[in-house]
């Protein structure tokens, strides 16, 4: 059942998504080679209860961390340890914020030191990508305009769509309905409605399109080709004219 939020609703998604927002600039901090995996995330869930909220991802379905951290063929959903971030380094970084029961969610992609062009066209093109699709947000549009800006873009650009993973409702759960597609055709789908919620995420790879889990465990799941995938989220409201980023500023 897809969710319209209340004021009193929307306003706690803001807060949750301040403090989403802050915390993903806290990190950005302290991304430099030499600094694990496993310190970044201790960082992360100090300055989110510092802020009266808790992560999202913490236990959520069994997940023992309180961010996901994915590098370079690492499409989401990767377990911080004790692995160190090195120079040329795809670093997506990817959790939620809950406050008083309402959920945030939203990924950024970093490249550690130097990169080729080939790497930071990717992590800017997936970033733009997002951008693209928030385009096309507005109350009467529908799901599919989203998802048809995302890989038209993305396909312009030489870049490859990740199809089983897609963007969600978010509110009291960390994921609702609707999905939200990073592929699709134009007027299909769900049609948006003002105060619905939604994260749209692209998880564009540079290689193709094809994905697999890891043999080490049921959560990261990596480019099966080896090639290095960028991921950008925010989450959103819908408006009547356009939408506005909860997880931004």
């Amino acid at each position: 059942m897809i969710s319209i939020k209340s004021p009193r609703e929307i306003e706690l998604m803001k807060h949750a998504g301040h403090i989403n927002y802050l915390t993903h600039e806290e990190l950005k901090k302290h991304l430099k080679p030499g600094i694990t995996t496993a310190e970044l995330d201790k960082i992360a869930y100090a300055f989110i209860t510092k802020n009266d909220c808790t992560p999202s991802c913490l236990n959520y379905e069994g997940f023992p961390k309180s961010i996901c951290i994915s590098i370079n063929d690492e499409v989401v959903h990767g377990i911080p340890g004790k692995r160190k971030l090195k120079n040329h380094d795809v670093v997506s970084i990817d959790f939620g914020v809950k406050y008083k029961g309402y959920h945030s969610d939203a990924a950024r992609t970093y490249i550690i030191g130097n990169a080729s062009q080939e790497i930071e066209d990717l992590v800017k093109n997936t970033e733009e990508a997002l951008y693209q699709g928030l385009s096309k947000i507005k109350a009467g549009a529908k799901i599919g305009d989203i998802s048809h800006a995302i890989e038209t873009y993305a396909h312009n650009h030489g870049l490859s769509v990740v199809e089983e993973l897609v963007g969600h409702g978010v509110g009291t759960n960390l994921h609702e309905e609707p999905d939200v597609p990073n592929y699709g055709a134009e007027n299909k789908g769900i049609i948006l409605k003002e105060g619905m919620t939604i994260a749209v995420e692209p998880m564009l790879n540079l290689g193709r399109k094809e994905i697999c889990y890891t043999d080490q465990d049921d959560w990261v799941i990596v480019t099966e080709d080896g090639y290095p995938s960028a991921h950008f989220e925010h989450t959103v409201l819908v408006t009547k004219d356009g939408y506005v980023i909860l997880t931004g500023e």
